[in-house]
This record gives C-alpha cells, structure tokens and sequence, in this order.
C-alpha cells in the first residue's frame, strides 16, 4: 500500500485530505511544517509527498530535497500559482491548485505513483516512453504513447501523433468530455523535443474569468486592485516547452486575443505592461465544443480558430470503440483491484455483456468511476453487472447484437425454442423469448440471456404486457 505524506498547516485541509486519501486505500501520515515532518519522519521512506507551498518556517520546496528523490506535489491556491511553476522547476513532480477537485486529486496521486513505479522498474527507460507494464496492455506497438486501445480509430490517432509530435505545429484535440483529450496531449509532449522541458496545463473553465488574463499573460505591480507584486503567467512558465489549455472554448474574448497574439507573434505582454517579451511556447488546446460554430455567432474569435485548427486530432467517444471498452475495463480493474488488495477480482459475463453495449455518455472517464465503485462494493470474486451501477437497454444493441444474445440450443428438457427469424423486430423477438423461455428460467436467467438488467427485463415486461408467469405453470409454447 502506497505510503503518503501530507504536510499542510491548515487542519481542516489536511485532515478532509487524509480521509479522502485513506478511503482510496492509502497509507498516510501528517505534518504541519517541513520542521515537524522532519522531526516525526524519515522523509525519504515515503512514496509520495503532497505539501502546501506557503508553511510556516521553511517552505513546502524543501521537501523537494529532503525527500532525496521521493515525488512532491505541491499544492497552491490560485493567487500564488507562478511560484508553484516555479516549484517545478526547482524539482517538484506538478502542482494542483487550491481549492482542488477530489477527482483531480486522486487522478494526480494515482499518476504520479504510477510514474515512480515505472520509473523504478525501468530506470534506464528513455524519456517518453511507457513502463513495460504499460506496453504489455497498451496494443499494436502504442506503448509509448501510453493509451489503452487497438480500434482503427486509435490505431489511426495513434499514426497521427507520431507524425505530429516531432513538429512544433499548434494542435486541436476534439472530443466529447471524458474521452483522455489530456492523455493525447502529454503523448504529443512526451515524444516530442520539448519532452525534457515543462508542459503546463491549463483548465480554462477552472479558473475565475477575472483571474485568467493574469494567470495566463502575468500582470505588472499595480495592474488591478490586489497587485501587490509583478508576476510571471502560466504562458511564460512554459517557455521552452509545452502549454495545453484545456476546455479552450471557455476562455473569454479578452484572453483569446492576448493568446493570439502569442500564437502569431511569439510573444506576450503582462497585464499593465507596455513592453513585450518573445517566448517559445508550443500551443495544444482541447475542446468538447464546436469552435467553428462559435465563431460563426462570436462566442470564440474565428482568427484563433483557425491558428489553432492547424492539426486537428479527434478523439472517438468511448461507445465507438467497439472490444476497446473491454479492454480499457480490464486495465482498470487491476488498478483499483491493486489498491484493495484484491488478486482474485474479474468480470462476471454479463458484466463483461453489459460494459461492451453500454453507452457510456460520460465516456472513459465514467467506466472508470464505474470499475472503481464494482471494487469497492464486491464482495465475492466476480464482478456482476449490477455492482457497475449502469442499466443497459435492449434499445441500445442493433438487431445482430441483440439476436447473438440467444441462449445455445439443447440447453434444457422444456426448451422448444426456433431459430429467431430476420424479419423479427427487436421487440418481437424480445416477446417471443421471453414467453418460451419463462416457464423454465428465473427472471435473473433471462436477464442474462439477453443481456440486460432485471429493472430492465421488468420494464419491458410492464410496456409490452408480459406478465410473468406463476411458479409452476406449464409451457404452452
């Protein structure tokens, strides 16, 4: 189990931080200063730091040497987001402003142990390259670009970010909410020139509007009530490398010509400054959004479109993946099973059934909550539909699908049952199973066989008038 050290000053932060790290099955300590954790612990022994950077006495940096090689996150609220780039330079692993999500959070951790583990199974593995464990479930030689997935459309995706990455060409990665648009973007970091320098990313839609000219482009002493102090921006910090600015349809018209203005001139000029400076910034923006329609009625400035839409990179939803979804589950649930202890986990079939047909609207990002939520619950070895907590409906398969769903032949004394002919409806053939097969299958059997739920079984039965038969009647089929 993953050994954490938290060093934050505040008590409120620091224990709601431990709780949700312990539930995640964590081992975790504290401290309230860097002198403290020094005085209670031997720093090095742990596998993960996460500190504040402002504490009282030494800041939370010097964790980043008296943990001789241990990982720190650093955590800062986003008025003093600079100095947590600075951090980074200094030697931290990355930084995650305050207030933070409990998703983002654990993403950060889970990533960031991930990485050491690889690391220390291969320390002589060139930069950009995925763990061995990860080329193992990583298909067709996609390994070090670090995604799960063999379908044509990544395998496609996966050609393209090859051939892009070594260029310094802005990027568009497209997607719907969930799809891994930022795994795409840390692809195209990794096996690019800039792999050793930063890549800073940016949440557009996470930043107060008021704050995000500031944050982006720095501001002067003086610039706006509050500016007590001149500041770098983000865009600066990643001078050298790489800047990816999530949700980019978010960013206000304000911010998009100060962006622009990077783009076309290679340079930025600080809130209340009149001096430019040249910086060297190679730009990866990601949207779930239409820019094209939104320039079109002015929500997004149609020159920026076009800057950015040099390369174009979509990503498919989760539901167009085909066997793709099966194996991404998979990879999940060795993780989560890691977490818990627990080597003996797997899919029951018609969990298996059900994650392939699912639909999955929030995409991976929804399976994986999904495989998690199954872990934790599961109480036996197999995972069984119902532990996912998703519903699928019959309306959800075409009519090849739904039809290889019947049960094999001979598989009992009562079964009479014909060969589904091409011409029946899915409904129609949804009736005339159930009406054969009921007098000798329980409702949960029947479910199965069709791959569906048995809230779903009941519901169709209530809409199409099936009753269910009583125990014991006899088959008129």
């Amino acid at each position: 189990m993953p050994h954490i050290l938290i060093v934050e000053d505040e008590t409120i932060i620091r224990s709601a931080l431990r709780r949700l790290l312990e539930r995640n099955q964590y081992q975790v300590s504290e401290a309230g200063s860097v002198q403290e954790a020094q005085e209670r612990f031997s720093i090095p022994t742990f596998d993960l730091i996460v500190s504040d950077l402002r504490l009282p006495g030494a800041p939370g940096t010097e964790l980043i040497k008296l943990g001789q090689g241990t990982p720190v996150l650093i955590m800062t609220s986003y008025a003093s987001l600079r100095s947590a780039v600075d951090s980074m330079k200094m030697g931290a692993v990355d930084y995650i402003a305050k207030p933070f999500d409990h998703d983002e959070m654990l993403q950060a951790v889970a990533r960031i142990l991930r990485d050491r583990q690889a690391a220390t199974s291969n320390p002589a593995e060139p930069v950009g390259k995925a763990s061995a464990s990860a080329k193992a479930g990583a298909s067709n030689n996609n390994g070090e670009i670090g995604i799960i997935g063999s379908c044509p459309p990544m395998q496609d995706l996966y050609g393209k970010i090859r051939k892009v990455a070594p260029t310094d060409s802005n990027v568009l990665i497209q997607g719907e909410s969930g799809t891994g648009k930022e795994l795409v973007a840390r692809a195209l970091h990794n096996l690019s020139r800039r792999a050793k320098a930063p890549m800073i990313s940016v949440n557009c839609a996470a930043i107060p509007e008021s704050l995000i000219e500031s944050e982006l482009f720095g501001h002067e002493k003086g610039a706006f009530t509050g500016a007590s102090a001149g500041r770098a921006g983000l865009v600066e910090a990643a001078d050298g490398g790489t800047l990816f600015l999530d949700e980019i349809g978010e960013l206000p018209l304000e911010a998009q010509a100060r962006l622009l203005r990077v783009l076309q001139e290679g340079e930025i000029r600080r809130v209340g400054s009149v001096q430019s400076q040249k910086v060297d910034v190679r730009l990866i923006a990601a949207t779930h959004r239409d820019l094209k329609s939104l320039a079109k009625i002015g929500q997004f400035r149609e020159d920026l479109y076009y800057r950015l839409h040099v390369i174009a990179l979509k990503l498919p939803a989760l539901r167009e993946r085909g066997a793709d979804v099966n194996e991404i589950a998979q990879a999940f649930l060795a993780r989560q099973s890691a977490r818990v202890n627990r080597t003996d986990l797997k899919f029951a079939p018609d969990a298996e059934q059900a994650i392939r047909h699912y639909a999955w609207p929030g995409n991976v990002r929804e399976l994986e909550n999904a495989v998690e939520r199954a872990v934790i619950l599961c109480e036996s070895p197999e995972i069984s539909a119902d532990l996912l907590g998703i519903d699928i409906e019959l309306s959800d398969l075409d009519d090849e699908e739904f039809i290889g769903l019947a049960p094999q032949q001979g598989g009992g004394a009562n079964n009479t049952s014909h060969e589904p002919t091409e011409d029946l409806s899915l409904e129609d053939y949804f009736q005339h199973f159930v009406l054969e097969h009921q007098d000798h299958m329980t409702e949960t059997e029947l479910a199965r066989k069709l791959g569906v739920s048995r809230k779903c079984l009941w519901e169709r039965r209530q809409r199409l008038g099936i009753p269910r038969r009583k125990t014991g009647a006899t088959s008129e089929s």
